[in-house]
Formats: structure tokens, sequence, C-alpha cells
């Protein structure tokens, strides 16, 4: 009884999982794992296939993803069935609805903002960069430091657009800047906006005798810088941010990702049940007396449920990831006069040689009225545009 009982508790149900064949093409795949995948990887699909929508130039299916993931970020581990059970000690990690890393829901944030800017709407736009930086500066109930440098130059150039005073926002993008990047003063007249990405983002992977310890790898990115280029106007731009920085890091603060309670208590258990089962055995076997013989089989009965209790506890870190970020974040603000404009965007290997391939060519129609035309590119876009 007390064997049943425990296999219970442990959590032994079975789950019947939706399985989704992969094309290998994110527009594609994503989609179909949205729509037919388990309802635990939604979010993680809707996280890729908008990064991926951006760069294909379907902004109104980056916004309609990433509406509806931001939407899910509201409470949900404080209310999700599945959050609650991977706390405990019976539930792998990867069973959880997957939000992911303080640095991937901050992209979603920063991509949702540049969207709304898109769409002539800066104020909601500063509302998702300060969302970001929330996100960034909070983290398992500690408080940290949020320090990505291009969300607080956002928030200050949405500010001066909109009539207010971006002195402070501007003076934080400055101190936290690790990149030499020397985000400039605001031109409140600049009215073509280049938000730049490039290089492959973080992985993640596990370490650890149970796989506990959640570490991420940081590819090197071949492409370094970008220069555009628009008719007579030439803007050379470096990394404001680094997503593998804000992956490994709180505030500055190197962080190692351990799920260690799970890994100690199953290490624990499952000593402890060797030892029951091996001293229990010695006992019942070396003795005559028929209590002492019973206390023997006792610890033996002991031993197997502390070594059935620690088979259940599963400590493996969820290495579920956003996996197409970029590794660096830029920015660039020009002016334009209204009209039809041809840019070049020329992506630079540390050499500062342009990497062949990568140049993207954009056709800008900038608008008479005083909104700003907002221009995504990344490495990875398709080419040529027209925005």
């Amino acid at each position: 009884m007390a064997l049943a009982s425990l296999l219970f508790l442990g959590g032994c149900v079975t789950e019947q999982r939706s399985t989704v064949v992969l094309t290998g093409n994110i527009m594609v795949d994503g989609p179909n794992a949205i729509e037919h995948g388990p309802p635990r990887d939604k979010v993680l699909w809707e996280y890729r296939t908008a990064a991926a929508a951006m760069r294909h130039g379907n902004y109104a299916l980056a916004k309609q993803y990433l509406d509806d993931a931001l939407l899910q970020l509201g409470g949900i581990y404080g209310k999700d069935k599945d959050a609650r059970k991977a706390r405990g000690y019976f539930h792998e990690e990867a069973r959880k609805t997957f939000i992911g890393e303080p640095y991937e829901r901050v992209m979603a944030y920063y991509y949702r903002g540049i969207l709304y800017w898109m769409d002539g709407e800066p104020d909601n736009a500063r509302a998702c960069f300060r969302s970001g930086q929330i996100e960034d500066s909070s983290s398992e109930g500690e408080q940290y430091n949020a320090d990505y440098v291009l969300l607080d130059y956002l928030d200050g150039l949405a500010s001066v657009k909109l009539g207010g005073d971006g002195a402070d926002a501007l003076a934080r993008a400055k101190k936290e800047d690790r990149h030499f990047a020397n985000p400039p003063a605001y031109d409140v007249n600049a009215n073509v906006l280049f938000f730049v990405e490039f290089g492959p983002g973080p992985r993640k992977y596990a370490t650890g005798q149970y796989r506990e310890e959640l570490r991420f790898g940081i590819p090197p990115s071949p492409v370094r810088s970008a220069i555009i280029n628009v008719e007579d106007q030439t803007a050379r731009i470096g990394p404001y941010d680094d997503l593998g920085f804000q992956a490994t890091t709180r505030g500055g603060r190197v962080m190692d990702h351990v799920l260690a309670n799970k890994a100690v208590f199953k290490n624990a258990t499952d000593v402890a049940g060797s030892v029951g089962i091996i001293g229990g055995a010695a006992t019942a076997m070396s003795s005559r007396d028929r209590t002492t013989q019973e206390v023997g089989l006792g610890l033996m009965a002991a031993g197997v449920l502390a070594k059935i209790v620690s088979g259940a506890t599963t400590p493996a870190a969820d290495v579920r990831a956003w996996d197409n970020l970029p590794h660096y974040l830029s920015f660039a603000a020009l002016r334009l006069p209204p009209g039809q404009h041809t840019a070049t965007v020329q992506f630079l290997d540390g050499g500062g040689q342009p990497m062949a391939n990568l140049t993207k060519t954009i056709t800008i129609n900038v608008p008479a009225d005083k909104h700003d035309k907002v221009v995504f590119v990344s490495d990875k876009s398709i080419t040529p545009q027209t925005l």
C-alpha cells in the first residue's frame, strides 16, 4: 500500500503527447507547431515564428504571434498547473509552459516595440521597451539592474519624439555601453529609424550529474558591425547590446543556472536508498531473532522506497530555446526627405570587410507627414525589400 501510494504521489501519469513533423522551414513549421504541437511549447514557437516573420517582412504575422505570446507572460507562473508541477521534485522543467529566460522575454517586448513604432505608436513602443527592462531586472525573486543599452536609449528617444525629456534614459544608455557603440545624442528630426541585428544568438545545454545545470553556448559572430548607405548618407554602427552577455549575466554579474534543490534531493534519496537496502539486508541475514529480521526487512523496504523516490525525481534543466535570436542588436537614425529612397546595409566582419552575400537592399518610402519611417533589417532578412 505504501509503495502504491508513493508511486501515485510521485506523479506517474500517462501524457498524450502531440507530435509535429518538422520540415526545416520555420514559416511552415512554426504555424504548424503552434496549431498542433504541445500547448506548453506554443509560446516558444510563437517567439521563433515572429522573429522569422519579421525577417520576411511579414509584420502582421509577427504582431499576431507576439501579442499572443506576451499575453501568456502575464502572471502565467501563478496560474499554470504545469509550472507548479515543474517546481516540484517529480516533474521535469521541460513540462512547464515555456515563456523563456529573461533575455528571451526581453526580446519579445523589443520586437513588439519595433512593430508599434512601425505603426506610428512610439508611446506603445516605449512601454514595450520599459517592460523589457523590467523583465531583465527581475529573475527568480531576486532583483538585478537592467542593463540593455538599446532599451534605455530607445526609451529616451521615444520620450523626445513625444515632446518629453529623454536625458536620464540617454545617460543610462551611455553608462551601460560596453561595446563602444557610443550612443549619440538624440536628433528629434531624424525620421528614418534603422533597427539592425546580426550574428547567431545563444544556445542552451545542460551539464551536471543529473543534467540539472542550465548553461549557455555563445556561438562567435562572423558579423561584428554594419554600414548603412542611403544616397549621400553613411552610418557605421556597432553592437549596442550582446544577447550572449545578457543570457549569462544578471545586471552584469555572471550567473550559474542550477536546479540545485532537485539535484541534491535526488542524490540524497538515492544514497539513502542504497544504505537502507544494504543495511537492511545485512541486518536481516545476520540475525536469527525474528524482531531483528523484521527490522532489517523494514530497512530494506524503506531503501526500496527511497530508490523509487529518487528515480521519480527529475532535476533536468529545460533546454528549450528561442533558437533564432540574433547575437547583437544595433540602431541608427537618419534624416531623409519625403519620397522614395534606396538603402543598402552591409554587414562587416571583424576586420571591417563586407561579408559576402549578406548585403541587404531596401526601398524606403518616407512619408510626407511627421511620422517616423521604421526599418527593420537582419543579416538573415530577405532582400530586396520595400517598406
